[in-house]
């Protein structure tokens, strides 16, 4: 089995990817998902003057509109139907799955399978429109507060606005539900992944122009490039890093036949949380600058020094961003892996790890390593975020060239491409198994 799986993979080819006719449809799909999705990103809100939107939006790049309109693949910086984006959705997701370990009622739906999955699924979509709903109004009562924005302010604007931002939100958790199910790919990590790579070449011929008009040298340049690549090859070994916990069954019998006992591995990621620290821990800090500018210096005078050291490169932003990468890195991991589960799930099926007495020990063992590695997780997502954050700030690098944005970029192609050649290896054990019937007949 091994030797075929290495012959197959081995065979991994353009021709055996013009065989496969069903991954072509599905990457057809969803590359025209995407399409429609870009497209939607160019369709700007009604009643917004775009000339001063530019302005007001170019004074808030720096802060929570900047990376936010880097997910939204410019959506934001158009103020575009879709500039709420997927956010909504993956907010949703990330409260659910915490309530899932605090309300007994969502365990249990977490336990019963796919029944339970889709009524999970099915509260994740009720909870998304109520957040979109609620960040779409925050936004259209900010635009009527940013200058002359807003050519014809009031109730009318703020529900047409709330309407047609949780309208698009929807929309893209549709589609991206549909590139999941038709589709090649994680349909919501593809969704984010467009538009972070879509905006890619317009990041770089920016600062291609800053380094034309003497704003930034051009070893700084070579060096933002060549940390680009170094950082993308880091994520790509760290990403793929594992803790492999050996698994030993013990003999079985059945009927009158002894079965040997086999072995295992239990992988433990090394980065289990993935991109969610960097995002929340960004999130969190930009937001008090965000609101200083928009109230242009309103605010009470701490509130302003808080906001000032909060500013890019600053140390206080530097140690908080660490801080909070470090604790959503152990915060997330304890949400979505659970040792308590897994244990059991060994337990029910006669496995062990040796050395190991099943059941509590085992849950304990497995916390023990999970912490371990995860140690290593933030040390390395703190890393790859800290050191484009300082070229951000003191070298004017676009958020596109940040370590959030290449670690999201990375993972996703990484999965997407694993699935690709999930798919290729399947046709082509299909073509193996149809030959040897074939054969087998015409003897």
């Amino acid at each position: 089995m091994a030797s075929a799986a290495e012959q197959l993979a081995a065979n991994l080819n353009f021709g055996a990817f013009a065989k496969a006719d069903e991954l072509k449809k599905r990457i057809w799909f969803t590359l025209g998902a995407l399409l429609v999705y870009r497209l939607g990103t160019y369709i700007p809100l009604p009643g917004i003057d775009p000339n001063i939107w530019e302005q007001v939006f170019k004074s808030q790049a720096g802060g929570i509109l900047g990376m936010f309109n880097m997910f939204a693949g410019g959506g934001i910086h158009r103020m575009a139907i879709f500039a709420l984006n997927i956010m909504p959705y993956i907010s949703a997701s990330i409260i659910i799955q915490l309530l899932t370990t605090v309300s007994p009622q969502l365990e249990a739906l977490k336990k019963e399978g796919e029944a339970g999955r889709k009524t999970l699924n099915q509260y994740t979509r009720y909870l998304t429109v109520i957040l979109a709903a609620f960040q779409s109004y925050g936004i259209a009562v900010g635009l009527e507060g940013a200058g002359n924005v807003v050519s014809d302010p009031g109730m009318f604007f703020r529900l047409s606005t709330a309407i047609t931002l949780t309208g698009g939100t929807m929309f893209l958790m549709w589609l991206g539900e549909q590139i999941t199910s038709r589709g090649i790919g994680n349909g919501i990590s593809l969704i984010i992944l467009s538009g972070i790579v879509a905006e890619l070449p317009a990041a770089l011929a920016n600062m291609l122009e800053l380094g034309r008009q003497g704003a930034m040298s051009t070893g700084l340049i070579l060096i933002v490039i060549v940390m680009a690549v170094a950082v993308i090859a880091f994520i790509v070994f760290m990403e793929r890093a594992q803790r492999r916990l050996l698994i030993q069954y013990p003999k079985r019998q059945v009927g009158n036949k002894m079965f040997e006992g086999q072995s295992s591995h239990l992988p433990l990621k090394l980065n289990t949380s993935g991109v969610i620290p960097p995002i929340f821990a960004s999130s969190l800090l930009l937001l008090p600058t965000t609101v200083a500018n928009f109230n242009a210096g309103k605010g009470p005078e701490w509130f302003q020094w808080i906001t000032t050291q909060l500013g890019h490169g600053r140390p206080l932003f530097l140690v908080l961003y660490l801080a909070l990468i470090v604790f959503f890195a152990f915060f997330y991991t304890a949400i979505v892996f659970n040792p308590t589960e897994t244990a059991d799930n060994l337990k029910k099926h006669g496995g062990f790890i040796p050395g190991i007495r099943p059941g509590e020990r085992t849950a304990e063992y497995i916390d023990y390593v999970l912490s371990r590695i995860t140690v290593l997780g933030a040390i390395y997502l703190a890393i790859v975020c800290l050191i484009p954050e300082i070229l951000i700030s003191y070298a004017s690098v676009p958020f596109y060239f940040g370590g959030t944005s290449l670690l999201i970029v990375v993972s996703v192609t990484m999965d997407t491409v694993a699935q690709v050649q999930g798919y290729l290896l399947a046709h082509q054990y299909e073509g193996l198994i149809r030959k040897s019937k074939l054969r087998g007949r015409r003897r």
